[in-house]
């Protein structure tokens, strides 16, 4: 595992149940402000490690835009969510600034 891997799989761990954190707020976090779609790269590549709440990680929309991998897809993460009391619409947009999640 990557050093960026273990930065995205940190900084996704610290996301409580109930919330939500897009790609590029991590990408941010970590200090690489356009780095969105290397945070999807990394989090694709860590598909199945323990603990990781791979749901709860959306576009800065609130669109859940994952195209779907063996262990995932949009109707997974949506429902993944709604167990947590995210309310998910049909369309697979929630309401970011109800959900959002700031890290400090």
């Amino acid at each position: 595992m990557t050093e960026f891997q273990k930065s995205v799989l940190n900084v996704v761990s610290m996301v409580p149940s109930g919330k939500v954190i897009s790609y590029g707020q991590i990408a941010t976090y970590l200090g690489s402000p356009r780095a969105a779609r290397q945070v999807g790269w990394a989090m694709r590549s860590l598909e199945g490690a323990p603990d990781f709440p791979w749901w709860r990680v959306l576009n800065n929309q609130g669109v859940i835009t994952i195209k779907g991998t063996q262990h995932a897809s949009k109707q997974l993460q949506k429902e993944m969510l709604e167990a947590e009391g995210v309310e998910v619409g049909d369309d697979y947009q929630l309401d970011m600034a109800r959900y959002r999640f700031y890290l400090n």
